[in-house]
Formats: structure tokens, sequence, C-alpha cells
């Protein structure tokens, strides 16, 4: 069994990564011949694409770590402003808010975005990153369910009528950002 560590210190999504890929093994999670542990770091805030950002993560990463990595970086594009905030999402719900986000939107008949989900495996320092991207086409909406999990409150995904806040999370993990891209990941791994 080899060890990769997933770069988080977000409890919500690192339950929801963990459950979607080892299912209702979360207390032993492995996929493959892999287990998946986790670590918080303080990885460096790059600018760049969705794909830059995630490279630049994984690499530093695996450089920390010594060994094999997983990192996420997540984005919110809205089509009305060719896919921004995108990779700064997380910054701009810190200085803006959800309200904030909505209301860059109030003068702008387009409200839809994309969920982008890039998760980087880097097998270990020097090594090249490959990178596994899910998306999720919706819209922006007034915030609706919780709101303790970055924007979810906001996005509606196409097809539904919730936000992904409101819905039960078996089905979010069905159809989100995150389940597309962690899904095209368990496949490598098993494969490994």
């Amino acid at each position: 069994m080899s060890t990769i560590t997933f770069v988080t210190g977000n409890a919500n999504k690192l339950r929801e990564v963990l459950y979607i890929l080892a299912g209702e093994n979360q207390e032993d999670p492995k996929v493959g011949r892999f287990t998946i542990t986790n670590k918080s770091l303080d990885l460096d805030e790059v600018q760049g694409s969705i794909e830059e950002v995630a490279i630049h993560k994984a690499k530093q990463a695996a450089e920390i770590i010594g060994g094999p990595v997983l990192v996420e970086d997540t984005c919110l594009g809205f089509n009305a402003f060719n896919n921004l905030p995108g990779p700064y999402i997380k910054w701009f719900v810190k200085a803006v808010g959800l309200d904030g986000l909505n209301d860059m939107l109030y003068k702008f008949e387009d409200k839809s975005a994309n969920a982008i989900c890039t998760f980087g495996y880097c097998a270990g320092p020097g090594e090249e990153v490959r990178l596994f991207q899910g998306i999720t086409e919706g819209n922006i909406v007034a915030s609706r369910g919780h709101k303790n999990f970055g924007w979810d409150s906001i996005f509606e995904p196409r097809g539904f009528k919730q936000t992904y806040a409101e819905m039960d999370k078996e089905v979010k993990n069905t159809i989100s950002h995150r389940y597309r891209a962690l899904d095209k990941l368990r496949s490598f791994l098993m494969e490994q």
C-alpha cells in the first residue's frame, strides 16, 4: 500500500472527497493500492490558469511532503465574465460575500456559470503532475440552503431546482464538479 496525502485543512472538503473516493469506508480510506490521508499545508497562491494553479500546488506539496500528493483547486466561472472569478473565487467570496457575488451579475442577463474542479496528482518531488478535471454547468441564484461550504448556496446545477447546499449529499456527490473530477482520478488510481 502506498499513501497519498490529500492537501487540505477543510474538513467539509475532506469528508466529501473521502466519501466519493472511498464510499462508506472513510475510517480506512483506500483506492486501489493507495491509502488516502490528509495534511493541511500553506501553499503559494499563484496567479494563472486553473491548470497552472493546480500544477504549481501539486509540485510544491510533493516537495514538502516528499511523496505522493493530491491537491484540489475549485473554480466558479461566470459565463458573463468569460469564466471569472475562476480560480480566484475563494478571494471573491471573502471580499464580497455570497450576496456580493450575486450582485455582480445584476446587470447581466446571463446568470450561467461553470463549477470546475481540478485535482492534481503528483507521485513525488520532481515527478510530472497529472490533472483530473470535472465541470458542472449551472446558474448563479440568490443564496438558498446552508452557507457553510463555499459558494454551494448560490450555485444551482443545470437540470435541478436546488442549489448544491439544498441537495442531499448523495445526489450532489453524483453530479458535482468534484465528483466528476474524482471519478477520473479513481479510474487512474485503480490502474496504478
